[in-house]
C-alpha cells in the first residue's frame, strides 16, 4: 500500500479488545481495512478465543484474555477496545502504556472522573484515541454547522433529539452489566440516553457547537424505566449550554414503532433535521422549498490510522466528549429511574423474548425534539418526582 505521496507503507498492526456482540461490527471493519492495505489483524482480546469460523479472512492472529501480554507479544501499533462500559479507563490506560493508539467504544467512561483519569493518562502517555462516536465522523454535521453559522436558519433557538427503539427483555440479560447502573459496587451506568442513544445526545451537543465539558452550563434530567432494570430505558435530558442555548434529547427502548433517531435544529427562520444513522439532512427555512442531501462519513478507525500515519485532525478525541460526559455525570449522580407503574405501559411479542411498551412514547418523544420540553412539561400521564438538576 502507498500513501498520496506514493511512499510505500506496513499496514498498521491493530489488536481488538471484545470482539463479539457489538464488537463483531469493529471485527469486520477491521476486515475492509485490511482489503485496503490500510491494518492488520495482529491479536484478539476475548475472555473465549474466537473460533476459526469467527475469524475467517484473518489468518490466524495471536489470542489472549489479557490485553497487557497481547499488547506487549504483538507491538500493536492501535488498540481496539469495544469492551464493558466499566473496563474502558484501565484497558485505555494499558494500551497507553504500550504506546498503542485507541480507538475507545462509546461512551468513553461511566464518570466524569473516570473520564479525566483516562484522557489525561492518555494524553501523558503521548499516544492519540478515538472515541468511538460514529454518528460525528457523518460529513454531515460540518455541513450542518455552516448552515448555522452562515444564518441559512436565522437565530439558532435550540435543538432538540428524538430516540424511539424497540428493544425486548432479553437485551437487558445480554450481559451482567447490561441494564446496570452499578455492579459490584462499581459504575456502570448503561442507560438509553447513555450508552444505545448515546449518540442522540452527542450529535446534539456537536450540532449546537457544544462539546466540551465547560460548553455545559446546568442539565436537568427525568430518567424512568418500564422494564425491571436498575437503569433507564426511557428518558429525557435537557443540557443549557454556556451560550445560553437549549438542547433537549428525548429516548426510549420501549417504542411503539422501531424508528429512524433524529435531530432537529430550530432556528429564528427554519429547521434543519438530522437523521444521524443515514447521514441524511432536511433544510426547511422560510422563502424555500425543503431541500434534502445526503452526505459521506469517515470511519473513525480509518480516520484514526490516517492521524497516526499522515496527521489527519482527529474526528472525535477525548476533549470533544467532555460535555457528553457531563450528562454521564448527572444521570449518574441523579436519583434511580422512577419505575413507570403497569398502567402505563404493557407487553408485546419481541424478537427473541416479550418486549415492554410504553403506551404514547413515540409521540411523546417527537414533541419534545420539536418542542425542547421534557416529559413532564409535555403532560407525560405518568408522575414524576422533582427532576434531577446538575450545574
Amino acid at each position: 500500500m502507498s500513501n498520496a505521496s506514493g511512499t510505500l507503507r506496513t499496514p498498521v498492526p491493530v489488536v481488538l479488545a471484545g470482539a463479539r456482540g457489538h464488537g463483531r461490527s469493529h471485527l469486520l471493519n477491521i476486515h475492509r481495512l485490511e482489503h485496503l492495505g490500510l491494518v492488520r489483524l495482529v491479536g484478539v482480546c476475548e475472555l473465549q478465543p474466537l473460533t476459526a469460523g469467527e475469524l475467517e479472512g484473518f489468518g490466524a492472529p495471536e489470542q489472549s484474555s489479557d490485553l497487557d501480554s497481547l499488547l506487549a507479544s504483538t507491538g500493536a501499533g492501535i488498540a481496539v477496545l469495544c469492551t464493558p462500559i466499566q473496563t474502558h479507563t484501565d484497558l485505555a490506560l494499558t494500551a497507553a502504556r504500550h504506546g498503542a493508539h485507541i480507538l475507545l467504544e462509546k461512551p468513553p467512561a461511566p464518570s466524569y472522573a473516570e473520564f479525566r483519569r483516562m484522557a489525561d493518562a492518555v494524553a501523558a502517555a503521548g499516544v492519540s484515541c478515538q472515541i468511538g462516536f460514529q454518528s460525528l465522523g457523518s460529513h454531515a454535521v460540518a455541513a450542518i454547522r455552516r448552515l448555522i453559522e452562515e444564518g441559512e436558519i436565522g437565530e439558532l433557538l435550540g435543538v432538540g433529539a428524538a430516540g424511539a427503539w424497540v428493544r425486548d427483555e432479553a437485551y437487558f440479560r445480554r450481559a451482567p452489566w447490561a441494564g446496570r447502573r452499578r455492579l459490584h459496587g462499581v459504575d456502570v451506568v448503561d442507560g438509553a440516553l447513555t450508552n444505545p442513544l448515546a449518540h442522540a445526545v452527542a450529535t446534539t451537543l456537536a450540532l449546537a457547537g457544544s462539546t466540551r465539558a465547560e460548553d455545559v452550563e446546568s442539565i436537568e434530567a427525568e430518567l424512568l424505566r418500564a422494564n425491571a432494570i436498575e437503569s433507564d430505558d426511557t428518558s429525557c435530558v435537557r443540557i443549557v449550554t454556556t451560550a445560553g442555548t437549549r438542547l433537549t434529547v428525548a429516548a426510549t427502548l420501549c417504542a411503539e414503532t422501531n424508528s429512524e433517531p433524529y435531530v432537529v435544529v430550530h432556528g429564528s427562520r427554519g429547521r434543519i433535521t438530522f437523521w444521524y444513522r443515514q447521514d441524511r439532512v432536511l433544510l426547511q427555512r422560510a422563502g424555500h422549498g425543503p431541500e434534502e442531501t445526503v452526505h459521506g462519513r469517515t470511519d473513525l478507525l480509518e480516520n484514526l490510522v490516517g492521524h497516526v500515519t499522515d496527521g489527519e485532525g482527529l474526528y472525535v478525541p477525548p476533549e470533544e466528549t467532555g460535555a457528553f460526559m457531563r450528562v454521564v455525570e448527572a444521570i449518574r449522580l441523579a436519583p434511580d429511574p422512577v419505575a413507570l407503574p403497569a398502567a402505563y405501559w404493557h407487553t408485546e411479542p419481541g424478537r427473541d423474548t416479550p418486549r415492554r411498551v410504553v403506551d404514547g412514547i413515540d409521540a411523546l418523544v417527537d414533541r419534545s425534539a420539536h418542542t425542547l420540553d421534557l416529559y413532564s412539561e409535555l403532560g407525560a400521564p405518568w408522575t414524576l418526582p422533582t427532576r434531577a438538576e446538575t450545574r
